[in-house]
């Protein structure tokens, strides 16, 4: 990276900083850098412009529409506002706006209008922060700060929900495995995120076979 380039990294992990120092736990600081982290990671073994990536991953969340009454074009306006002033190029700027609009899940029926392989990676990073003990961390995290039940057995998962559908449910937090979590493994766009994704994915498996014995009331009891 040029020193310019550095710079503006700089600059923006210290922005993304201030702006999300009250957020919500699954979506806050934390949550960004291990997305960054991951991208970084992941970007070792793909053919990418890694600052377009950083950009992308360092802004993904900077204004989720869950926090902003849905409305998808608050975090691509941040996004492009901070960096112009950073005198980023337009074209860099245009194209971490796309990677904001397109990272989302989204319920998994919508098709994207635009892919790029800085996408995929960002995209692979952020969806590895839902899966295994972090993502369990966040679905609850996230479940309680809404007010949602843990568990309902009379509330079944809905697997063919709309993108606005999936924005507005309310449902028990475990349904919200079935329904995302446990459906990314097979999303994962490069090699790097796949083998990833495996280890957490077995994981939250493990975690829900224990959910249900114990909510059951016949774990196993070691003698």
């Amino acid at each position: 990276m040029s020193d310019f380039e550095e710079m503006v990294i700089s600059e923006t992990i210290y922005f993304v900083q201030k702006t999300l120092k009250e957020a919500e736990g699954g979506h806050d600081w934390f949550h960004i850098q291990r997305v960054w982290q991951n991208s970084k990671l992941i970007a070792k073994n793909e053919d990418v412009n890694l600052f377009i990536t950083e950009l992308g991953a360092l802004l993904h969340d900077i204004a989720d529409s869950k926090f902003h009454n849905g409305n998808e074009e608050i975090g691509p306006q941040i996004s492009s506002d901070f960096l112009r002033k950073m005198n980023v190029p337009d074209e860099i700027v245009e194209h971490v706006e796309q990677i904001i609009r397109n990272i989302s899940f989204g319920g998994g029926n919508e098709s994207k209008k635009f892919n790029s392989k800085e996408l995929m990676v960002v995209q692979d990073a952020d969806r590895l922060d839902a899966l295994g003990a972090i993502g369990i961390a966040r679905a609850f995290n996230y479940g309680g700060h809404k007010g949602r039940a843990i568990y309902d057995p009379a509330v079944s998962p809905d697997l063919n929900m709309t993108k606005e559908a999936y924005k507005k449910s309310n449902a028990p937090t475990i349904n919200h495995f079935y329904e995302k979590l446990l459906l990314l493994k097979d999303l994962m766009n490069t090699e790097t995120g796949k083998q990833m994704a495996e280890k957490r994915h077995q994981f939250m498996q493990l975690f829900l076979e224990n959910f249900y014995q114990e909510w059951e009331g016949i774990e196993v009891v070691a003698v």
